[in-house]
């Protein structure tokens, strides 16, 4: 990504999100790019897919819903999850207000919510990020964070597992993105 463009998202980052989420959406950034380097992946494009994670995050429910809505291989608890709309509402507000034409970097906030089978390295990364940044404070944080500094698979299998589990003990419904991703990391254990 160009400094340029860089610049002009940060600049709406910083007008369209709470002062709090900005700052994760910065530690989530600055994650990214710590694993990028540990696992030899682009720090650049790393740092970048980090940062816009979260860029519908705040937007009205009905404006993330007519986003996602664009998004072909949406699911219907997606669309009826608020908490799962900002990805795919993220990516198509990338692609359509600022151009963004990166695949694996527009995949790479689809899926940091509910993962998928198939994950790009890059994607992988953004997930755990999100799920390890310096603000994050959960019960087993320090157990995830050394699952996704240890081994990139072993942090996402780690990771899925806490999800779903959470999922469930939230009574929850888990997309089918979420299992096939889940199934593939067992498989590569």
């Amino acid at each position: 990504m160009n400094d340029e463009l860089t610049k002009r998202i940060k600049r709406y980052l910083k007008e369209c999100l709470s002062q709090k989420r900005y700052t994760h959406s910065m530690n989530v950034a600055d994650s990214a790019k710590d694993l990028a380097e540990l696992y030899g992946e682009d720090t650049s494009r790393a740092y970048f897919a980090g940062m816009v994670h979260d860029i519908a995050k705040e937007l009205e429910k009905n404006e993330q819903k007519k986003l996602a809505e664009k998004i072909i291989d949406i699911c219907k608890i997606e669309l009826e999850t608020p908490a799962l709309l900002h990805a795919p509402a993220g990516a198509q507000l990338l692609k359509e207000k600022f151009g963004i034409e990166d695949e694996e970097i527009l995949l790479a906030v689809r899926q940091h919510t509910i993962a998928a089978g198939n994950m790009s390295r890059l994607s992988q990364i953004v997930y755990l990020a999100d799920l390890i940044c310096v603000d994050r404070d959960y019960k087993d944080v320090k157990k995830m964070r050394k699952y996704a500094n240890t081994s990139l698979e072993k942090g996402m299998y780690e990771a899925l597992k806490f999800s779903i589990s959470d999922q469930v003990d939230k009574g929850g419904f888990i997309p089918n993105a979420t299992v096939d991703a889940y199934n593939e990391f067992v498989e590569k254990k």
